[in-house]
């Protein structure tokens, strides 16, 4: 077990069990000074997060999966936001002398949600993955041109060892010459990390069949009960 480090608290993890079927489920609560997340997840898919910012609740899941109700969720996330506040500088107090461990993103990869048609509406996925503590910074560009602005990012999701994982999301129309690339920004990288995406050397196929398996991967992800900011490796059951 890994000590607790010093900027965030979180409450986290449950089990449920039926006669027929095992569910996983995996609610996370942290706070910062500045930020905090509050999400759930089931089977390793992240079903319902808090977005501060907008001050409503977020479904991230595709519109075919379906949608789920979950009635004044928001509202409780806003009112833990307080508690956890309130524990954090307990932590802080008890933890202050700890050093912080940090390790930047072991995995980066760009690629397209679906096979690359020109002039066809598709989405560039820049999936990060093996770094603590989150969050990551993505940026970015086309034909060297910042379009961060278009794009969108998920909240920081925990891997079963402890680290993280974030996916960001471009939507763009492919066209001949066109250039992409995503870069991580992480406080343990010394320089950002970037990937490049050229759309006329992409292979054939290679979008389904690279979403395909880190779907399953990403799929996996919160089998065991994770951790936010500050905690890695804790298991909550």
């Amino acid at each position: 077990m890994r000590m607790m480090k010093v900027s965030l608290l979180v409450l986290c993890g449950v089990l449920c069990v039926s006669a027929d079927v095992l569910h996983e489920d995996l609610r996370i609560r942290g706070c910062s000074d500045s930020d905090g997340e509050y999400m759930y997840a089931l089977d390793g898919e992240e079903r319902w997060y808090a977005d501060f910012i907008h001050k409503t609740g977020v479904q991230p899941l595709p519109d075919f999966i379906g949608s789920f109700n979950y009635p004044g969720t928001y509202q409780q996330a806003e009112a833990d936001q307080q508690i956890c506040r309130t524990n954090l500088q307990t932590a802080r107090t008890v933890m202050k002398d700890f050093n912080k461990e940090r390790d930047p993103p072991s995995s980066l990869i760009i690629y397209p949600r679906d096979d690359v048609d020109l002039g066809v509406r598709n989405t560039l996925i820049c999936h990060v993955s093996g770094f603590y503590p989150a969050p990551v910074k993505v940026s970015w560009t086309k034909n060297g041109d910042n379009v961060t602005e278009k794009s969108s990012i998920n909240v920081p999701f925990p891997n079963k060892d402890g680290y993280f994982t974030q996916i960001s999301r471009l939507e763009f129309v492919p066209e001949p010459g066109d250039i992409y690339s995503c870069t991580v920004d992480h406080l343990a990288l010394t320089e950002p990390l970037t990937r490049i995406w050229d759309v006329e050397k992409t292979p054939p196929g290679v979008g389904p069949a690279v979403f395909c398996g880190l779907g399953l991967t990403v799929g996996l992800l919160g089998v065991a009960a994770g951790t936010f900011f500050l905690i890695k490796g804790n298991e909550c059951s």
